[in-house]
């Protein structure tokens, strides 16, 4: 076992895809919670369709994929959730426009432009794909999710929570939103070569999921989807290595597992308090 993760982390392009995945194993999981309890999931979903559409275009436009796509899906996070509070279209409506649309400029972009690009690397991620430029970028990023979460974290918690009550007590709640959706934004970019824009929303429902089907306090779940998420991705991940498959879909099918355990682990525990 130990000469097989050896072996494994003697290749510096699978170091660099470990520490980027570790991160972001661990911001997906912090929003994740928060995303799923406001019911905010599906923006995830809807940034990462985004954030095709902007890597499509950064690559037939010839520019830095990142740099391309973290202000166009800060700024998609910042209209999918306006749509979602403030318009009279439905926000699970709202964000399946959106993410369509990108879908379909990302396809056209490359298919216009005839740049020679594989598309499975967007849409399925690839672990060859991360650069030490694109793991210090991720790094860093991560790093700015990771500290204004904990610092927002109590104000986070009361919007998440009972978002009417705090907005009475004079919190501003539209600020706290926007932080969650910026937050949530951040983390797609950085998940996005390594997971896929159609995996990577998988990454932060799935942990949080697994999380509240044992777990019932705020901080609890919290912590166990962190541990989870990075247990998940190192399994994935090595899987991924062993068997010759793609990474983020690896990640995802072990995710799916874990769930499908603590899912049943929750039906056990409930149908013995009942027999008591």
């Amino acid at each position: 076992m130990f000469d097989f993760i050896a072996e494994m982390f003697s290749y510096n392009f699978i170091v660099r895809a470990f520490i980027v995945g570790t991160l972001v194993s661990l911001c997906a999981a912090l929003l994740g919670v928060t995303l799923v309890l406001k019911r905010y999931s599906m923006i995830g979903d809807g940034l990462s369709h985004v954030g095709f559409g902007a890597l499509a275009i950064a690559a037939s436009l010839n520019l830095a994929p990142l740099e391309v796509a973290i202000p166009v899906i800060i700024i998609a996070a910042f209209l999918l959730l306006r749509l979602s509070e403030n318009s009279k279209i439905n926000g699970d409506a709202a964000i399946a426009i959106i993410s369509s649309t990108a879908l379909a400029v990302g396809v056209i972009s490359v298919s216009v432009s005839g740049v020679n690009t594989d598309l499975n690397s967007y849409l399925f991620g690839s672990i060859l794909a991360t650069t030490k430029v694109d793991a210090i970028m991720c790094a860093i990023l991560a790093l700015i999710v990771i500290s204004i979460f904990v610092l927002f974290y109590n104000n986070i918690f009361a919007v998440t929570f009972d978002e009417t009550f705090s907005r009475a007590t004079g919190l501003k709640t539209n600020i706290y939103n926007t932080v969650i959706a910026l937050l949530t934004a951040l983390t797609i970019v950085i998940g996005m070569r390594i997971m896929g824009t159609l995996l990577i929303s998988a990454l932060i429902i799935f942990p949080a999921l697994s999380s509240m089907r044992i777990c019932k306090k705020f901080k609890s779940v919290i912590l166990c989807s962190g541990v989870l998420s990075l247990c998940c991705f190192f399994v994935g991940m090595c899987a991924s290595y062993k068997l010759d498959t793609p990474t983020g879909a690896s990640v995802v099918i072990v995710n799916a597992a874990v769930f499908l355990v603590f899912w049943l682990v929750e039906v056990i525990r409930t149908r013995i308090k009942r027999t008591d």
